[in-house]
């Protein structure tokens, strides 16, 4: 089963994949094409890849580390489509040394931004990598998520240093390098000469409600992520998911 189907991963993905989807299908119907070339930049093991690919699309997944890509050709062959998922090595910012500029139909920068030395640099190496009228799929760690989660934790000092930090890190036991608000991440889009379709917040609520309720409440799994998506495309959210998604398109 892909990790899009399983339960608690769907609480964390649904909204991304539900907006994802109906992307790719537009695409196909301008594009003409029953099946489109993506590149998934940072794609690890394929959490999107493969049910990108059992859509029929051909997915190169571009990842600096090979042990993701173990895993990612693992998976790929066990859902049956090896044969339309290229695994090569690579970062965002060395992009054009392993995939060819301009090929793609789609880019998938999921989880990259944070991670990358300069995040302008990376987002036009994806931006680059579109054809004419290409989507880009953008998915970055949100700023407000990490300031209510550490304040409703009892961790006050470390939500305000989160909220005043330049990179939005909480201290230096932080996971997580560097978080953006939506603000931040559509100018960075812009920058690219992208045009800005949609922002959705992601995990508004998912990460703050207890396991445990989710897990024993008859419905609350399916309520939840209704509500979720009912959240993800109020603005007013934006300011409080973990994760903030942008979908770009090139003229």
């Amino acid at each position: 089963m892909s990790d899009l189907l399983r339960p608690r991963a769907s609480l964390r993905t649904a909204v991304v994949w539900e907006v994802l989807k109906d992307a790719l299908e537009r695409r196909v119907k301008a594009a003409g094409r029953d099946a489109l070339d993506v590149l998934d930049t940072g794609g690890g093991s394929g959490n999107f890849a493969v049910p990108v690919a059992r859509l029929g699309h051909r997915v190169t997944v571009v990842d600096p580390s090979p042990n993701a890509l173990f895993a990612l050709e693992r998976r790929a062959a066990e859902a049956g489509v090896a044969d339309r998922i290229s695994a090569v090595q690579g970062d965002a910012h060395g992009l054009f040394q392993v995939v060819e500029r301009g090929g793609y139909d789609a880019v998938l920068c999921h989880g990259v931004l944070e991670y990358v030395d300069d995040p302008a640099e990376g987002l036009n190496n994806a931006a680059d990598a579109l054809r004419p009228a290409g989507t880009l799929s953008l998915l970055a760690a949100g700023l407000g998520g990490a300031v209510l989660a550490r304040a409703l934790a009892g961790h006050f000092t470390e939500a305000r240093h989160a909220l005043t930090d330049p990179t939005g890190r909480w201290g230096e036991g932080d996971p997580v390098p560097r978080r953006f608000t939506a603000e931040q991440l559509t100018e960075l889009v812009t920058a690219t000469g992208l045009k800005v379709g949609a922002v959705h917040g992601v995990r508004v609520f998912a990460d703050l409600v207890p396991g445990v309720l989710v897990d024993t409440e008859p419905g609350a799994m399916d309520a939840l992520l209704k509500l979720e998506a009912a959240a993800a495309e109020q603005p007013a959210f934006h300011s409080v998911a973990t994760q903030l998604h942008v979908l770009a398109e090139r003229d």
